[in-house]
C-alpha cells in the first residue's frame, strides 16, 4: 500500500536523516503495541495524524492507501470485541491505523533508495559472517516492488472475471490470479538466474 508514494518536499520530515526516521518509526511502533488502553491508542493515532500533516501527505492518496488497512482493522476489531472486550477492539483498530499511517508517512517522505542504502550500511559489518548486504538490499527491493505488481494482477484478474460475467465466482477470480502470480515468480527467478543471482 505504501509503495511508490514518495513525494519530494521540503518539510521537516523530508529533511530528517533516514536513520532517524527509521529509528523513530521503530520506537513508536513498539510503544503502540506495548502500551494498552483505548485512550492512549487514540493519542498515538493523533500523533500519527500530526506527523502525516507535517509531512504534507496528500489526502486522496492517503485515503486510497489506507483503505485496505481499514478493512483489515475493522475485521480484527470485530474479532477482538467477540473474543475480549469492546475497549480491546477499539484499541486494536486505532493501533493498526496508527501503524499504517506512520509507515505511510515514512514512505511518502523518504525515497526507497535511501532506505535501502541505509540498510546496506547498517548490515555491512555482518559481511565477516558471510552475509551479503547487497543481496539483502536486492531481496528487500524485490519484495517492495512485488507488492504493487501483485495488486495490479489482482485488479486485472478481477476485472477480467467481471467482464465475463463471473464477478461473483471466487474460482473465476482466484484460480487465474494464483496462476499469474506463480508465473511472475518463475519469470523473476529465471531473470535472476540469467544474471548469476539464482543462488
Amino acid at each position: 500500500m505504501t509503495v511508490g508514494l514518495y513525494r519530494a518536499g521540503d518539510t521537516v520530515l523530508h529533511r530528517l536523516p533516514v536513520g532517524v526516521k527509521l529509528f523513530g518509526l521503530a520506537v513508536l511502533s513498539v510503544a503502540i503495541v506495548a502500551v494498552r488502553g483505548p485512550l492512549l491508542a487514540a493519542g498515538f493515532l493523533a500523533l500519527a495524524v500530526a506527523l502525516a500533516l507535517i509531512g504534507r501527505l496528500d489526502l486522496p492518496s492517503t485515503a486510497r492507501a489506507l483503505r485496505a488497512v481499514l478493512v483489515i482493522a475493522f475485521v480484527v476489531a470485530l474479532l477482538q470485541w467477540w473474543l475480549f472486550t469492546f475497549d480491546r477492539a477499539v484499541e486494536s483498530l486505532l493501533d493498526l491505523v496508527s501503524l499504517a499511517l506512520l509507515a505511510l508517512t515514512l514512505t511518502v517522505t523518504t525515497p526507497t533508495t535511501e532506505t535501502l542504502d541505509a540498510v546496506v550500511r547498517w548490515i555491512r559489518p555482518l559481511q565477516r559472517f558471510g552475509l551479503d548486504p547487497e543481496r539483502v538490499a536486492l531481496t528487500i527491493a524485490m519484495a517492495i516492488q512485488a507488492l504493487p505488481g501483485t495488486l495490479a494482477l489482482a485488479q486485472e484478474t478481477r476485472d477480467a472475471a467481471r467482464a465475463r460475467g463471473l464477478g461473483r465466482s471466487p474460482r473465476a477470480y482466484l484460480t487465474p490470479f494464483v496462476i499469474r502470480v506463480v508465473a511472475r515468480a518463475h519469470e523473476t527467478g529465471d531473470a535472476l538466474k540469467a544474471r548469476g543471482l539464482g543462488d
